[in-house]
């Protein structure tokens, strides 16, 4: 939810209807009260923020954690750079999962009566695979290819060292500018888009996919509300997909060709749009790259 005039204070939280919402940077982002502070607690937020990690990164790097020593020694004997990168987003995923199996083990002692502190070897140990995993996070791109997705990656490292809380208000923080990269990509496909007689009609079609992606991205999955939100993002993505330019009588063949890039480059908008909503971390140099597209789609448009 954009904010309005007269800004609140970063944190100041309000209710909508019914709906808790949290103000970050512009933004009004839905609140959720963080778990308790417990060693499960922190568990089940590592689980989550590591199955996420995965799901929202390029696919053979989730390497089971008893295999972290043959990833390592690949990684380390590895000479062609492109395979390396693939080796170091490799070894990360096993260091992720060997992390996440020591901690596995550290909650199951504490529901025996075993305390374990931070001190400990084994949360030492942890805490280590975590950080060696964050610095290889660079290696690890997003499922698309196109750019690292670092921010994401370093998740469950922070949800290991932070208090639950800290985590939390880093989230939210997270989930705004998040909205802020989503607000700048459906702005800019408006200047290019939506000038232009082809596609005079794209801009509610936009609009609304935005909207949508915005409520996507801070909704948790276990929301009831996510019944709605999800599909209503998937409908109005899919609208904006199946938009086919209007071709204007006397049109060249080189313009034909210009329509049928522009399609291509509304396509990519959408598609980007919705990886950064669902990975819920602003992809900054994948922003960049698309806009650069889009200046070189209006040079383009000046034979039409």
């Amino acid at each position: 939810m954009l904010a309005q005039p007269g800004e609140p204070e970063n944190g100041e939280r309000r209710t909508v209807d019914g709906t808790d919402y949290i103000y970050y940077h512009g933004y009004w982002v839905r609140y959720y009260p963080p778990l308790e502070e417990s060693l499960a607690s922190r568990k089940t937020l590592i689980d989550h923020l590591t199955r996420r990690a995965f799901h929202h990164t390029e696919p053979g790097i989730n390497t089971p954690g008893e295999r972290l020593d043959t990833a390592r020694a690949f990684y380390l004997r590895q000479t062609d750079p492109a395979m390396k990168r693939v080796n170091a987003a490799m070894l990360a995923g096993a260091l992720f999962n060997r992390a996440t199996d020591i901690f596995t083990a550290i909650v199951e002692l504490e529901e025996k009566g075993v305390r374990i502190s931070r001190d400990n070897e084994l949360m030492k140990s942890c805490g280590n695979y975590f950080k060696e995993a964050l610095e290889l996070g660079h290696d690890v791109r997003h499922f698309s290819g196109e750019e690292g997705i670092d921010e994401l990656w370093g998740e469950p490292f922070r949800a290991f060292t932070l208090p639950i809380t800290a985590y939390y208000e880093s989230r939210f923080i997270k989930v705004a500018q998040t909205m802020a990269n989503i607000d700048k990509l459906a702005n800019h496909m408006r200047k290019i888009f939506c000038e232009r007689p082809e596609f005079k009609d794209i801009e509610e079609l936009l609009d609304n996919y935005a909207k949508a992606a915005k409520h996507e991205c801070e909704t948790m999955k276990s929301d009831v509300c996510i019944f709605e939100i999800w599909p209503r993002f998937i409908a109005t993505g899919e609208a904006l997909g199946q938009v086919q330019p209007r071709i204007q009588p006397n049109c060249s063949k080189e313009c034909r060709y210009v329509m049928e890039e522009a399609q291509k480059t509304l396509i990519a908008g959408r598609n980007l749009i919705n990886w950064v909503a669902r990975a819920r971390v602003p992809m900054p140099r994948s922003t960049a790259a698309y806009f650069a597209r889009c200046e070189s789609l209006k040079e383009r448009f000046q034979v039409c």
